[in-house]
């Protein structure tokens, strides 16, 4: 089995809470999961996480937002851990794991390259970076080639960031060039949708933030992967010898594919494909590129129903 990381445009609160509630192995996991990230969030000076997610007022996503920065980037990279460690608990462990943009970090740390403690202060040191990231991201109902003519249409300032499957990308830049990509796409009669992160991303202008963020991940000790790791932004399988700081620092100016990558992991013919977000929307592209081909794919804590 394969278990994915996702980005960071489908993460709400609720569905973490509700699998903690109604599942042992859940609120195991994560008992133990945020107890690390609790200690870098107090190490930040931010608040801890554990008590108030699991306590009789938990927040929602904007509560999160508000209460400091990084806290929403610990939450994601909480959750994304909480459902792993759960699934190898109630399922067995994953032979490879897979890593979409921001979900390369808690990816990572699946796989042993970096320590649970550590992986949260890089989760952190994105966010201190993407603080400084200007602009934000749209997804459009389109295509890749279709995106990047409505980007051109725009007058070019904003790029294509992701592509999520042959019928949806997420373009990034300037607020000002998105909202002329987004005009264009009206005029075109495509959907679009402004994510609710206040930054940009995958997007080349950010190359002084990229060297930032490779610079802080360089700090941390790193270890032999103990799986295999599968990357959308770089388009392949990580190897031993590749700079990870930069690799991770690739997020923020380069592309991520995922249709590319989804093959690749399916070449692997895993039993099973399992998302960690509190989401959906990457097992939704799962489907949408395999098709009939597709393995059994899921999405634990946004499933109610999910066996855990």
């Amino acid at each position: 089995m394969v278990h994915l990381f996702p980005g960071q445009g489908d993460f709400p609160v609720a569905p973490l809470l509700r699998a903690v509630t109604a599942h042992k192995s859940v609120r195991a996991a994560a008992d133990e999961v945020f107890a690390a990230v609790d200690a870098v969030a107090v190490e930040r000076g931010l608040r801890p996480l554990g008590p108030w997610l699991l306590g009789p007022e938990p927040p929602r996503g904007r509560d999160l937002a508000r209460a400091g920065t990084g806290l929403p980037h610990l939450f994601m990279y909480g959750a994304c851990l909480t459902a792993h460690r759960a699934l190898e608990l109630e399922h067995g462990e994953p032979s490879a794991v897979l890593g979409v943009s921001f979900g390369e970090i808690p990816a990572l740390t699946a796989a042993g390259v970096y320590g649970l403690a550590d992986g949260a202060r890089i989760a952190h040191d994105l966010a201190v970076v993407q603080f400084v990231c200007p602009g934000g991201l749209t997804l459009l109902a389109c295509g890749e080639q279709a995106a990047r003519a409505l980007t051109r249409a725009a007058g070019g300032g904003a790029v294509v960031a992701c592509v999520n499957n042959d019928a949806e990308a997420v373009v990034s830049g300037p607020l000002s060039q998105l909202a002329a990509v987004e005009e264009a796409a009206a005029a075109a009669g495509v959907r679009a949708v402004r994510l609710p992160l206040p930054y940009a991303a995958h997007h080349p202008g950010l190359s002084a933030q990229a060297d930032r963020f490779a610079a802080a991940v360089r700090r941390y000790p790193r270890h032999e992967a103990r799986r295999v790791v599968h990357s959308a932004v770089a388009g392949r399988a990580y190897r031993a010898d590749d700079d990870l700081a930069l690799r991770l620092a690739d997020c923020l100016i380069r592309p991520a594919h995922i249709p590319q990558i989804v093959r690749q992991v399916a070449a692997r013919r895993p039993a099973a494909l399992y998302e960690t977000g509190t989401g959906s929307s990457l097992t939704r592209s799962v489907r949408a590129v395999l098709g009939r081909e597709a393995p059994p794919a899921h999405a634990p804590l946004a499933d109610e129903a999910f066996p855990w």
